[in-house]
């Protein structure tokens, strides 16, 4: 990765002996590697086995989780945040358990559609809950730093899954919980 930087940075028409430059190509693939970290991470592994039993069956959720996420066709950052809710049937899943799944997905190449839907099926898959709902809302540097350079556009996601998708009542109290 490291000779991929220089080969890019060289490309632009830059010289890889300045002073600022010696060392960006092993800083940036470092760095390259940490935003990418969500691919040698795995569900079971995130989890670590935080499912716990409960008898609660009532709403849980979990607003604002912030992510950082890279466009899979530009590599240029999306930043946001999460809301997550799910409903338990028997187990709860650790707090942080949830964050913790947001940024192994989002720490993929992606795009946001995906992002959603892959968080919001792993969860149900983990918990087995009765329904799992997610919202993502985020700010796309592609969007912003080129092309149609739109700087106050905000791109919204949903994926609702089991009762969420099922029942509109549900569904409209997650939806009104999220505004409070």
């Amino acid at each position: 990765m490291k000779d991929a930087f220089a080969t890019i940075i060289t490309a632009v028409g830059e010289d890889l002996t300045r002073p600022g430059l010696s060392d960006t190509p092993e800083r940036a693939a470092k760095a390259f590697e940490f935003l990418t970290r969500g691919y040698r991470q795995s569900i079971d592994e995130v989890v670590n086995n935080a499912l716990f039993p409960s008898d609660s069956n009532e709403m849980v959720i979990v607003q604002d989780i912030e992510l950082y996420s890279l466009c899979e066709h530009h590599l240029l950052p999306f930043i946001g945040k999460c809301h997550v809710a799910y409903l338990p049937t028997g187990k709860v899943i650790g707090l942080s358990k949830i964050a913790r799944i947001v940024d192994m997905y989002a720490r993929r190449l992606q795009i946001q559609e995906s992002l959603t839907a892959e968080i919001a099926n792993s969860l149900m898959a983990v918990t087995e809950a009765a329904g799992v709902a997610v919202i993502i809302e985020a700010e796309h540097m592609c969007m912003k730093m080129r092309g149609v350079e739109k700087q106050n556009s905000v791109m919204k996601t949903s994926s609702m899954l089991g009762a969420f998708r099922n029942n509109q009542s549900t569904r409209n109290e997650f939806l009104s919980l999220l505004q409070r």
